[in-house]
């Protein structure tokens, strides 16, 4: 088993290691020292930066995923309450059906918000395993992985930030450097997150989308990351450490800007948007504006006219032109 995500894994591993290969020959080209701990950080992070770059297309899938799953709770609770207080099979199956018809019928997929986590987790591993071999190949136990060499791996593997290598551990260091920036990293790791997973909850979900076992799920998952990564991230190397906080810094900058500049409808941020908008005198002035502002009612009329069965009414040329 072990041999075979190896092998899996190892396609993730020479991406990863000739991206940072790139990066840090980049770095060292402008002057950086070539085993310096932070050449080798601010690697990492151009690491980060080219895989966040190239999920962008999966974000905007995301968001519209999230948008439609937000827009057909209230049916979905329409179903729990019909089938409330039924445990017999038969009656969970029908709750399960009408359930996977609705998603059908809507097209809503509540996996598709997985998916930056799931293609992410690959290059993740990889990482790992890259920081976590460098001694083998330094000491030449291990062959190289591309473009690291045994040079360059001797490099990445003694070098420090704030006297903490990056291929260090909190299991089994010895040096109070490396407990204490392994636990700074996961309190911003955790600090970031919850930032990301609050103004998400509490700024870009409508009222009716609150109240419900998918909310209340999230409601957990936002205290539950800071256990995961407290349980977890002492088994990490700090290279995955440092990759992992960017990461989460960047999905909250990234859920920061979704939020203020394209709100799910219904929700406070949309409000907000639109209080901003009224106190400068501003209307839908770019074609951008106009496009997402009536991409997000067709998307709503769509879902309601779908789940309800209710076809809106068109309105007349010249009624709209009065509007």
């Amino acid at each position: 088993m072990g041999d075979f995500f190896s092998s899996l894994i190892y396609p993730f591993e020479l991406i990863v290691a000739w991206i940072m290969y790139g990066f840090h020959s980049a770095l060292t080209a402008i002057g950086l020292p070539a085993a310096n701990g932070w050449t080798w950080t601010l690697s990492i992070v151009g690491l980060v930066l080219v895989m966040r770059a190239a999920l962008i297309p999966l974000f905007v899938k995301q968001i519209h995923a999230s948008r439609k799953m937000q827009l057909v709770q209230p049916e979905i609770q329409k179903i729990q309450a019909k089938y409330k207080g039924k445990s017999d099979p038969e009656s969970r199956q029908k709750m399960t059906e009408e359930t996977m018809a609705l998603y059908k019928e809507t097209g809503t997929n509540p996996f598709a918000s997985c998916l930056p986590i799931l293609v992410q987790s690959p290059f993740f591993f990889g990482l790992f395993r890259v920081l976590n071999g460098l001694e083998g190949i330094a000491s030449g136990d291990r062959d190289p992985i591309g473009p690291i060499s045994r040079t360059l791996a001797a490099q990445a593997e003694s070098s420090t930030i704030f006297g903490a290598q990056l291929s260090e551990k909190f299991i089994g260091a010895d040096s109070v450097q490396v407990q204490l920036v392994t636990v700074v990293l996961i309190i911003l790791m955790s600090v970031t997150t919850f930032t990301t997973q609050y103004q998400l909850m509490r700024k870009n979900m409508p009222a009716s989308a609150l109240d419900n076992p998918f909310a209340q799920q999230q409601k957990i998952l936002l205290y539950l990351f800071p256990i995961i990564f407290a349980v977890s991230g002492v088994n990490f190397p700090i290279g995955v450490l440092i990759y992992w906080f960017v990461t989460n810094l960047w999905s909250m900058l990234q859920q920061f800007y979704v939020i203020r500049r394209m709100p799910a409808p219904g929700s406070k941020a949309e409000a907000a948007m639109h209080e901003r908008r009224a106190r400068k005198g501003l209307v839908p002035d770019t074609p951008e504006q106009r496009h997402e502002l009536e991409h997000d009612k067709e998307m709503a009329e769509e879902l309601h006219e779908k789940v309800s069965g209710q076809r809106q009414q068109p309105k007349g040329k010249k009624r709209n032109k009065k509007k």
